[in-house]
């Protein structure tokens, strides 16, 4: 099982308990793995987080996520994603991001493309006031005149940080 991705103490106590209905045995199988070095909670958040940050672009609110369904610790999690965006910016992700979605878009943009635009961004984890000073940074983009309300991210930013 350990071959094939970093499991936490938990993921894989789970897994090894649902395995094996005798749950002694899967708690002594993991103590031996934590005791000869090979779970360590600490370097799987790292690993994920900075993973998820490089190759996947995903912003600081979904890594956070994704570490808590991994059933990590939550005193690991907080410090591996500062580790994470201290090798990647955190804006320069969301600018990488933002250009390539909009390649995909056929101009005009549309209030509904728009919506579609900052809603994907959120998902992805970045935070809105971020998704919203990127897209006016934008050469020639101003959503403001097609009626659009970027403030009402905002709002959905926050629901979606309280859901966490």
């Amino acid at each position: 099982m350990l071959a094939r991705r970093p499991y936490s103490v938990a993921e894989l106590r789970r897994a090894l308990e649902k395995k094996f209905p005798d749950s002694e045995a899967a708690r002594e199988a993991v103590a031996r793995l934590r005791a000869q070095g090979y779970l360590d909670d600490r370097k799987v958040a790292e690993q994920i987080a900075s993973s998820l940050a490089r190759n996947r672009r995903f912003g600081r609110h979904r890594i956070r996520r994704e570490l808590k369904a991994r059933l990590l610790d939550y005193r690991f999690i907080e410090p591996a994603l500062e580790r994470a965006f201290e090798e990647t910016d955190e804006r320069s992700l969301l600018n990488d991001v933002l250009t390539r979605k909009l390649r995909t878009l056929k101009l005009p943009l549309t209030r509904q493309k728009l919506a579609s635009l900052c809603q994907t961004l959120l998902r992805r984890g970045f935070s809105s006031g971020d998704i919203i000073k990127a897209v006016q940074a934008r050469p020639g983009f101003k959503p403001e005149a097609d009626g659009v309300d970027l403030a009402t991210l905002e709002e959905a930013d926050e629901s979606q940080s309280s859901k966490l």
